[in-house]
């Protein structure tokens, strides 16, 4: 997948986050990660997921959700299912 595709698959996605989250100023990084994000509960992670799997006409199984560590792992998830 190119460089091009990942940065589509992270705008379609923040804009995900930033609904799921209600927060128009989110951005993803590296660093956005659900112990650094005081609103990011399970509840919402699950709406997350539900959301992203929704937008990108995907499907992520159990394991793949526990691995994810921060929001770029999320695109690069992401990437891989729609490559």
């Amino acid at each position: 997948m190119g460089e091009n595709q990942e940065i589509k698959i992270r705008e379609s996605l923040q804009a995900v986050f930033r609904e799921v989250f209600d927060d128009d100023g989110l951005l993803l990084s590296e660093e956005l990660t659900a112990e650094g994000y005081e609103a990011w509960d399970s509840l919402l992670h699950i709406q997350l997921v539900a959301a992203a799997e929704k937008k990108f006409r995907v499907k992520f199984t159990t394991r793949e959700i526990l691995k994810l560590k921060n929001a770029e792992d999320f695109v690069r998830l992401i990437a891989g299912k729609l490559s």
